[in-house]
């Protein structure tokens, strides 16, 4: 087996935004049953992809994906602000389950600011928190948002966030890049009267609505670290954290916007304060781009993440976009996730947004599917929130039957504490002499995200004489356990899978697998009375193709299943020189 250059842990994720029905649901007005059928499809496609996470959006502007005492329904779901879906269900339970079915981390995305996109046109709920505090918002043009610097507001988000975390059994909580409002020519923030009331002794005003920013990342952080530690908390800050300058040693050597002095964001405080588990800044751009290059900005993160995670957001939405050629380049992408591998300290990536993403650009999507995420990845370890392994499992076997190969085990003995329950198992697989090695994730034959003791292995079709096989356990934040012990089976019973001889070549059979027909061919060196046969695993003959004299020559032999089930078949051939066996496999 070749060494996978895919990373054993990776967070592979995609968001999935809900404002103006970007991405799900795809329109206001679908059925409970509509809207349940478009979410399982998006996951099976993410699934298929090898996505491990998705960040959806619950929380766009002051509204809410899930029953909530603090917000109302929102018009992105039911058409209509306030209104609940019909018939009712609970959108974020049915979410969160069909996650955890897929072993697919659930991210809860909240916009925290955002109250009401634009004043003279939304209508709002008498929930809303726009018609129940007015005093709280924020004026900047026709939008309005929730003032940073009010005491009351930092309270009102925490318990929003809580809300939502303390009910549901939610993976993380996640925030995007939007705090103050992003600069607009002719438009100020007005917020003066907020200053003056609760300034905390500091002067520049920009450092103080920085701080307001700080105050509530390090609530959030602090809240969720006591009620529920193992939820994960992470930002998607705007790309540029600072442009270096001789004032700025620290900066990147970039010249765009920054989210430091435009919208008043220090990620890379949050990042030495520790007060969020990963940061996944918007790196939105092309490689090569004069004002704010991939290649650069990249490291530039990986250098200042403090031992935090890193995940890289990419920008599938720019897939193909005709403005930049660099876009149209079918590589563009996948080099930016070769790129972000190949930089110390970047532990994954997350993709913007999910309807492009599922458009398969430029082929992008099979390119997860067959290279970049071929083989599946647990989430990188946080071993500042919990660095505990699960016992192994115990007493692992592994049995050939005609419906495949059969792996049981029984389960470690774990406590009772969340952070101690186990998540799910991972099922290495080594073919002959393969040596057994559980950092190598091209051996990883499945990683089984429910609470079972037994897994079938149908996938046996390559030529291997004998499989060998351990499992590990991991938890809920995918610390992983020792090997099992290891269970070992022969591919053969009766007769074995072999080449003893050259006066006769037997080919594997195609199509393999194969349903209700399938090629044999084979070669004779030399004139030789030949018989070919079919056996099942325990050395029965099921069926007798050839048995003549033939000259020296290439034959081949259509075979037309007639009777055989779903299971592992064998095929021989002799001839006076020896005999040769193949395996085949029938999926009916």
């Amino acid at each position: 087996m070749v060494q996978a250059q895919t990373p054993k842990r990776e967070f592979r994720g995609a968001w999935i935004a809900t404002v103006n029905n970007i991405d799900y649901p795809s329109s206001k007005s679908l059925t409970s049953a509509q809207q349940q059928a478009e979410f399982i499809k998006i996951l099976d496609q993410h699934q298929q992809a090898g996505i491990n996470a998705v960040m959806v959006q619950i929380r766009t502007n002051g509204d809410a994906f899930y029953p909530s005492e603090l917000a109302p329904w929102s018009e992105y779901l039911t058409s209509k602000q306030g209104k609940a879906p019909e018939p009712f269900y609970d959108p974020m339970a049915f979410m969160v389950a069909e996650c955890r079915k897929r072993g697919i981390e659930f991210h809860a995305w909240f916009n925290p600011y955002r109250a009401v996109p634009n004043i003279n046109t939304t209508v709002l709920d008498a929930k809303h928190v726009a018609v129940k505090h007015p005093e709280w918002l924020l004026p900047y043009g026709n939008l309005r948002v929730l003032d940073p610097g009010k005491p009351e507001v930092i309270k009102h988000i925490t318990e929003v966030v809580m809300e939502v975390a303390t009910k549901y059994d939610i993976d993380g909580v996640h925030f995007d890049d939007y705090f103050y409002p992003y600069p607009s020519t002719g438009l100020t923030i007005n917020d003066s009267a907020t200053y003056n009331r609760n300034s905390r002794g500091i002067l520049n005003r920009a450092d103080w609505r920085r701080d307001n920013v700080n105050i509530l990342v390090k609530t959030i952080a602090d809240t969720l670290k006591a009620v529920k530690p193992w939820v994960k908390f992470g930002i998607s800050p705007f790309g540029i954290w600072q442009n270096k300058t001789t004032a700025q040693p620290l900066g990147s050597a970039t010249s765009g916007l920054q989210s430091y002095s435009d919208v008043y964001c220090d990620s890379r405080l949050w990042l030495q304060k520790g007060w969020v588990d990963y940061i996944a800044p918007q790196i939105y751009w092309n490689i090569g781009l004069a004002v704010a290059d991939f290649s650069i900005l990249v490291p530039w993160w990986a250098n200042n993440v403090f031992d935090r995670h890193l995940y890289i957001g990419h920008a599938a939405y720019r897939i193909n976009a005709t403005d930049v050629v660099a876009w149209q380049n079918p590589s563009q992408m996948p080099t930016q996730i070769r790129l972000a591998r190949s930089t110390a300290k970047v532990q994954g990536s997350i993709f913007y947004n999910t309807n492009t993403l599922n458009k398969n650009l430029l082929g992008f999507r099979d390119s997860l599917i067959t290279k970049l995420y071929k083989t599946p990845a647990l989430m990188p370890q946080m071993l500042w929130k919990d660095a505990v392994s699960p016992d192994s499992p115990k007493n692992l076997t592994a049995n050939l039957t005609d419906k495949g190969l059969q792996i049981k085990w029984q389960k470690p003995i774990v406590g009772v504490s969340e952070m101690e329950k186990i998540r799910g198992y991972v099922l290495y697989r080594f073919a002959d002499s393969e040596t057994v090695d559980i950092t190598n994730s091209a051996a990883i034959r499945g990683i089984i995200y429910k609470d079972t003791t037994a897994f079938s292995d149908t996938d046996i079709a390559q030529q291997a004489i004998r499989y060998t096989y351990v499992l590990t356990a991991f938890d809920r934040l995918h610390n992983e356990s020792l090997a099992s012990n290891m269970a070992s089976v022969a591919m053969v019973t009766g007769i074995e899978d072999n080449e003893v001889f050259t006066e006769a070549k037997l080919n594997q059979n195609a199509p393999n697998p194969f349903d209700d027909y399938t090629k044999i061919t084979y070669k004779l060196e030399r004139a030789s009375h030949v018989s070919l046969k079919i056996f099942d695993i325990m050395g029965t003959e099921r069926s007798r193709l050839v048995d003549e004299y033939k000259s020296a020559g290439e034959y081949s032999y259509d075979f037309h299943n007639l009777n055989l089930e779903t299971g592992v078949y064998f095929y021989s051939l002799q001839t006076q020189g020896g005999i040769t066996v193949k395996r085949m496999i029938v999926i009916r």
